[in-house]
């Protein structure tokens, strides 16, 4: 049997929620399946392009949904889940009960790890670090904005690896390697390890370069580091640098496409009061309530300029 197995790239919960899913699939499905990652990006418009559904048997992990009939599988947690006009009623009108949706989980891996647990009978195993990691990660769960800019837990450092990552052969590896080894390991590996202590490198540079740049109106801190030609910041420094803070917007951007990141202060004092999937949603783009991104093409980084500014002003303004 074929699996293909999309899930969302570049993200350390896309990343695990393929390697859980892949494990409960070869031990509770067919343990001699094929099985074949890609990863999927947000971009404006439909993101599934023609062929991506090739398996005999295929899955969709925290990413939006399709109402491909060849769709087998789908989990996810995003409340921009359902991008396309009938995505929605299409998803509550399936009866193979293989398809679920939470937008209030924390992560799409451990919500899916449940799923699987108390309906198909799945036991983790030694992937039970994996997903508690994918948790905190994704959920934000961290006990502090230090802890999560110094980067110091190999979960972190693997994250930080993960999403900087773009070569699709490097990230389906660390998907094998997540389903056998604690992350301990997989960050010692040679060619792992030199791509995390470059990257943390490149981290304490984003940290000095963001801690000139941003500026904080009103609760919210904007920056902009499209020059640095780096498609994305540890989110988290914005609010290690400006603990008081509700609301981070910033400009990034690299080869591939020009991005907007949209985030809220886990620890701020004042409670968050704006969607910001629903904000990034009127300009294509998608994610949660607490956090949002969104992309355009290469080299737009005045348009992103003035969608970040537009967000700012509606983040300082209270709904």
């Amino acid at each position: 049997m074929r699996l293909k197995v999309g899930y969302h790239d570049s993200c350390f919960d896309g990343v695990a929620s393929a390697a859980t899913f892949t494990r409960f699939f070869l031990t509770k499905v067919d343990p001699d399946a094929e099985v074949e990652f890609e990863g999927l990006a947000y971009r404006g418009g439909n993101p599934f392009r023609e062929g991506l559904l090739t398996g005999e048997v295929n899955a969709i992990l925290d990413f939006r949904y399709t109402s491909d009939p060849r769709l087998n599988w789908y989990f996810d947690h995003h409340v921009s889940a359902f991008q396309e006009p009938g995505d929605e009623a299409h998803f509550r009108a399936d009866r193979s009960g293989q398809k679920f949706w939470d937008p209030d989980a924390k992560s799409n891996t451990k919500f899916m790890a449940e799923v699987l647990r108390t309906r198909f009978g799945f036991e983790p195993g030694p992937m039970e670090e994996v997903i508690h990691w994918a948790d905190i990660i994704d959920g934000a769960q961290f006990p502090s904005a230090k802890m999560a800019v110094e980067l110091e837990e190999p979960a972190l450092r693997l994250m930080t690896m993960i999403e900087a990552e773009r070569d699709p052969a490097v990230l389906h590896r660390i998907i094998w390697w997540m389903q056998q080894e604690p992350l301990s390991r997989i960050v010692e590996r040679p060619e792992v390890k030199e791509k995390v202590e470059a990257l943390l490198e490149i981290h304490r540079q984003n940290v000095a370069v963001i801690r000139e740049r941003a500026v904080l109106e009103d609760g919210v801190v904007y920056f902009d580091i499209s020059d640095q030609a780096r498609d994305n910041a540890n989110k988290f420094i914005a609010y290690h640098l400006f603990p008081d803070c509700r609301y981070s917007i910033n400009i990034s951007a690299s080869k591939s496409r020009t991005k907007i990141s949209l985030g809220s202060n886990p620890w701020a004092k004042v409670p968050r009061t704006h969607d910001l999937a629903a904000i990034a949603a009127r300009y294509g783009g998608g994610g949660h309530s607490v956090v949002a991104a969104i992309s355009l093409d290469p080299g737009m980084e005045e348009e992103a300029r003035r969608i970040a500014r537009e967000i700012v002003e509606t983040l300082k303004s209270n709904p």
